[in-house]
């Protein structure tokens, strides 16, 4: 089965063609490193994850790059550094701040079982590569100096909006749409501004100054993988204005086409059915969900396979129903699998990732592989090789997840007699008619793994399994 995957330029799903079998290049934007990675975060490293893993597998290792660039210059990292090394130099307080959010976000990727990409370029070091792309984008006429800032004429490229599907000529300045005075139109965007003295700058044609954001990935991917690659990936929310901006900048100044021939984007994210936000009180980082959420120490793997649960490109509701479904699921393969390294993971899960990446169809897969591995009789290289091949192969460690382990540890965490008083605490708060704080300590024992159960002689707790 040929690989089909949905382009987000075309809105339609496609057999995938790369320029060159022996050379497929993709690009996705990594992350801004200022502070820990969030599990919305988390979605497209591991969607990115799983394709680079299918390509190899196709086309094989040696032929397939990946790039994800990591963000070193931006005003939150700026930010970040004041506050949190206000006695160092601001040089030095930029590169404590990134160094260290770096070294985390990649320890929580690799935890989330994620190959390293091949090249993994910080903005800082394509300074030079960007101040070329921008004096390239004034020679054609594509951009233009004003306020003491370089911005991109989108008025100068006639299918601007193509990706995102807006269209200029309906967008009228207004209430969502800042206009700048020394801007030609509202939707110009900065390409190169002036920077403070107490801001990071590198010196440029147009003074000293520091890039925008979007160059910055026109740049790093045109170094690595030329004026035009295969794949640029990225989650929903970069369509509009980065990837649309991408585009912009890498085909005025290149003068191509196309800067990518598929981009693809993963879908968004919430917790517990609400946008996750740190006003609600629900935002999770990848570190906390590694180690405490919701009573819970959640293994990489748990979080891996609860996100390859929903097809990349449909929203996902991350709750802790998913995780322990997620988690249930592993301990049975695990239980049943059988390591073998000369085994290759199953076909029927390979022609499903290869329908745009439906893991739900590859998951349930894995469940018929599960159902021919509890069979008595198991040769080697059977059902059970396979499964254990295959969940290698999608980036699950088996070995991580342990159902005893896992609710023993939260049920640990908590004494009888804290049981009794939180039985006590919820018996008063129904009598007073509070179902809402009722539910709610009801709630807080089941995450630590504790079962409440009513009955006519009160009320009885039992350790979930």
């Amino acid at each position: 089965m040929p690989l089909r995957l949905f382009n987000t330029l075309t809105k339609t799903k496609e057999d995938f063609a790369p320029i060159d079998p022996k050379k497929v290049r993709m690009y996705v934007c990594g992350p801004t490193v200022y502070d820990f990675a969030h599990i919305g975060n988390a979605r497209p490293a591991i969607v990115f994850d799983l394709l680079y893993r299918l390509l190899r597998h196709e086309y094989g290792a040696e032929h397939v790059t990946y790039v994800r660039n990591i963000t070193d210059v931006d005003d939150k990292i700026n930010a970040r550094a004041l506050r949190d090394f206000p006695a160092l130099p601001l040089n030095d307080a930029i590169r404590k701040v990134t160094e260290t959010t770096e070294a985390q976000y990649h320890a929580d990727a690799d935890a989330l079982g994620c190959l390293r990409p091949d090249h993994e370029p910080r903005a800082t070091a394509f300074i030079p590569d960007m101040v070329k792309l921008i004096a390239q984008l004034l020679a054609r006429g594509h951009a233009y100096e004003a306020g003491g800032e370089v911005l991109f004429d989108t008025q100068s490229m006639p299918d601007y909006g193509r990706l995102s599907g807006r269209r200029l000529d309906e967008q009228q300045a207004g209430a969502r749409i800042e206009v700048d005075a020394h801007k030609k139109h509202a939707h110009d965007f900065v390409l190169w501004k002036q920077s403070a003295d107490n801001e990071p700058g590198w010196t440029s044609p147009w003074g000293r100054g520091r890039p925008g954001w979007h160059i910055e990935c026109s740049a790093m991917s045109a170094a690595y993988l030329d004026k035009t690659f295969d794949i640029h990936g990225g989650g929903l929310d970069l369509i509009f204005p980065h990837h649309e901006n991408e585009i912009a900048q890498s085909r005025c100044a290149h003068g191509t086409d196309v800067m990518a021939n598929v981009w693809m984007h993963n879908g968004f994210l919430q917790v517990e059915g609400e946008k996750m936000s740190k006003s609600l009180g629900n935002f999770v980082t990848i570190r906390q969900l590694l180690t405490e959420w919701n009573g819970f120490k959640w293994p990489g793997a748990v979080a891996r396979f609860a996100m390859l649960m929903t097809h990349y490109r449909q929203p996902i509701n991350w709750s802790l129903q998913r995780l322990e479904e997620a988690a249930i699921a592993l301990d049975s393969f695990r239980h049943f699998s059988m390591e073998d390294e000369d085994v290759l993971p199953s076909q029927a899960v390979i022609e499903a990732l290869s329908d745009d990446l439906n893991t739900p169809l590859a998951i349930a897969e894995l469940h018929k592989l599960l159902e021919e591995a509890k069979k008595p009789i198991q040769q080697v290289g059977g059902a059970a090789s396979v499964l254990w091949a295959t969940c290698k192969f999608l980036g699950l460690d088996l070995e991580e997840v342990n159902l005893n382990r896992l609710f023993r540890a939260a049920r640990d965490a908590v004494s009888d007699e804290d049981i009794h008083r939180a039985i006590e605490a919820r018996k008063a708060a129904r009598t007073a008619k509070n179902f809402a704080e009722s539910d709610r300590i009801r709630d807080e024992l089941l995450a630590k793994g504790i079962v409440l159960k009513d009955g006519p002689q009160g009320t009885t707790w039992e350790v979930k399994r």
